[in-house]
């Protein structure tokens, strides 16, 4: 980047509206699952995308 560790973490305090990417979100190449290093690793990734994806409801 460039810039000084302080420089980003003003940069990032001066953000109203920060971006937040769950990890768990983060799909590889061609929607590959990707690795997760929390609970059971892909297991747990896999449950928790399945918990967040709309069942046929009104969201």
């Amino acid at each position: 980047m460039g810039s000084s560790p302080r420089a980003i973490g003003q940069a990032c305090a001066r953000n109203p509206f920060p971006i937040v990417v769950p990890c768990h979100r983060i799909l590889g190449a061609g929607g590959a699952l990707g690795a997760y290093s929390a609970g059971n690793g892909p297991i747990t990734k896999s449950r928790l995308l399945d918990h967040e994806r709309p069942q046929g409801g009104v969201l």
